[in-house]
């Protein structure tokens, strides 16, 4: 894997990563939070397709890696809502 792949890597985690947050309606951090919320989603969202038997949907071969879109941004959107829910005050 090349700096440039990692490069990509990162950029598509950080866009997936900030998709799942908009689409939970909560946003803390920045950058780096999105790129993390990236790999996080990406791993949760394979896990649970994986539970359920569901098929990989739509993944970027970047080298030798292949990324899956879609899980990544269902399984970051899934996490940012738990972590949403945790830390969240209550009136």
């Amino acid at each position: 894997m090349t700096l440039l792949d990692v490069v990509v890597l990162l950029i598509i985690a950080g866009l997936c990563g900030a998709l799942g947050q908009a689409i939970s309606g909560f946003s803390r951090g920045g950058c780096l939070v999105s790129i993390a919320l990236g790999f996080i989603g990406a791993l949760l969202g394979m896990w649970l397709a994986r539970q359920f038997g569901l098929p990989e949907l739509f993944s970027i071969q970047v080298g030798t890696t292949s990324f899956p879109i879609i899980w990544s941004i269902i399984g970051s959107a899934l996490f940012v809502a738990v972590i949403t829910l945790l830390t969240r005050g209550r009136p």
